[in-house]
């Protein structure tokens, strides 16, 4: 039996930074991948191919330069599921490439086949040359999630698809029916509706997005309706026909029948733990397939960690790295600081959504006393030169400290701007820091000035 200091199962972005943080610090490590590519779904279905497919549908319709060249400006005027497969598959390809040659740089061996427990320390791994036994002081699970099925909606791989089988699509449809308004949901809803599909959004709950601030939550709506899009809010499905002629009817519980061409049902995600054979490490995984772990992410069996999507929220691929590298640092007592509370949120709707620190809801329900300042694109010259006049930057501040308690931004390079609110408040940084810095202009950054000074004004005025 082939022993190593830590396996590690899954090479999603967990799974890479747990055994490369490993790695470097001087330790074997192995990482077991079921698939016959690494990457986990981050690469080959989930954030790489999703954010890359927007990106295609941004170039080829024109969308931010809309404005600035009329309503009919298109790059080309038939898009396929053909021209954004294509886009897509070069960045996945590349994308392997980069995380492949990571991972031998660092001496670290792959595995590939099933991982299964056969006891706390030993790894049974089936693949195409056989079963082999592996035994490793401290092993990682990042196996990361496929998406949660339903037995009300017969998933068909043709018209009626989750969000791992959207590249499959032979055509692009006429009208799509998207079930859930989770991120995944949403941003495939503004991807179609940017592609001239007519949407229906269908969302069991209130709100969309609903641990996002609602201001920006109500902008991305109206930019949703604006792009001819139907929101079902508070509306569940009971049950999805396919009809003989390639139609797709939902029923919702409300008696209401919605038809479309396709129906994407994207509601939340399930842990892949099936094949794990938990029960042997001693271990157990509750009914969406979440493991349960403590601040360093260490199960209850004390050399067994677990990080990434298997943990649950916020399930983010940025979030899911760092987990990674955290779990491995612990698990090595390696000294390594990292705080959950400054962790960035991006949201690639169209147009963009990031966010970090308190919302105005939460910060109403703890009673903290604080103002807003806001900033629109349409006011800042780089958002008139580059087409987008939707955009807006929110930041909220205490009212006596002038603390930075939160920054919420909807535009396009939403989650590259965040990063500059960021780091002001990682490093306890007031309001008045962005009335007193000079930013390059014309730059969206500006935006950071004009909200301070926005809402510094109106405490003047009190």
């Amino acid at each position: 039996m082939q022993k190593f200091d830590m396996i590690v199962l899954g090479s999603g972005p967990a799974g890479q930074r747990a055994a490369i943080q490993a790695a470097k610090s001087g330790h074997r490590v192995a990482v077991v991948e079921k698939r016959e590519v690494i990457g986990g779904a981050c690469i080959n279905t989930g954030t790489i191919p999703s954010k890359t497919m927007r990106e295609a549908v941004l170039h080829l319709t024109g969308h931010g330069y809309e404005s600035i060249y009329g309503v009919n400006y298109r790059v080309k005027e038939k898009i396929t599921m053909a021209d954004l497969a294509f886009r897509v598959q070069h960045v996945i390809r590349t994308e392997i490439d980069v995380t492949m040659a990571q991972l031998s740089r660092n001496n670290i061996e792959m595995l590939f086949g099933k991982a299964t427990f056969t006891d706390p320390n030993t790894v049974r791994v089936e693949g195409l040359r056989g079963s082999n036994d592996y035994a490793a002081e401290t092993i990682v699970i990042a196996t990361g999630t496929k998406p949660a099925v339903s037995l009300k909606v017969p998933i068909n791989g043709r018209n009626i698809i989750n969000s791992d089988q959207i590249l499959e699509m032979t055509e692009v449809p006429k009208t799509l029916i998207v079930v859930g308004g989770g991120v995944i949901g949403v941003e495939y809803t503004c991807m179609f509706a940017t592609l001239g599909v007519r949407v229906i959004l269908v969302e069991k709950r209130p709100r969309l997005l609903e641990f996002a601030d609602t201001e920006i939550v109500e902008a991305l709506c109206y930019h949703l309706r604006d792009n001819r899009v139907t929101l079902r809010l508070n509306e569940e499905v009971s049950t999805v026909e396919d009809l003989p002629d390639s139609n797709v009817i939902a029923n919702l519980e409300s008696k209401k029948k919605i038809s479309g061409d396709a129906l994407l049902y994207a509601v939340g995600r399930q842990g892949n733990v099936e094949d794990l054979n938990l029960a042997a490490a001693g271990l157990e995984a509750d009914n969406r397939g979440r493991i349960q772990v403590d601040a360093d992410y260490r199960t209850k069996q004390p050399h067994i960690f677990a990080a990434g999507d298997v943990i649950g929220f916020p399930s983010l691929a940025s979030v899911s790295m760092e987990q990674g590298r955290i779990a491995a640092a612990r698990a090595y007592k390696i000294n390594v600081h990292s705080n959950p509370a400054t962790y960035p949120y991006g949201i690639y709707t169209i147009p963009e959504i990031s966010f970090i620190g308190k919302t105005e809801e939460q910060l109403t329900e703890e009673d903290v006393p604080y103002e807003v300042g806001v900033a629109y694109y349409r006011e800042i010259a780089r958002g008139q030169i580059r087409g987008d006049t939707t955009g807006r930057l929110k930041l909220i501040f205490h009212r006596e400290t002038h603390d930075l308690l939160g920054v919420h931004i909807i535009g396009e390079g939403a989650a590259e701007l965040l990063h500059i609110g960021q780091a002001v408040m990682i490093l306890n940084g007031k309001v008045d820091y962005f009335v007193d810095t000079v930013f390059n202009y014309p730059t969206l950054a500006e935006c950071y000035k004009a909200a301070a000074f926005n809402g510094l004004n109106k405490l003047s005025r009190i």
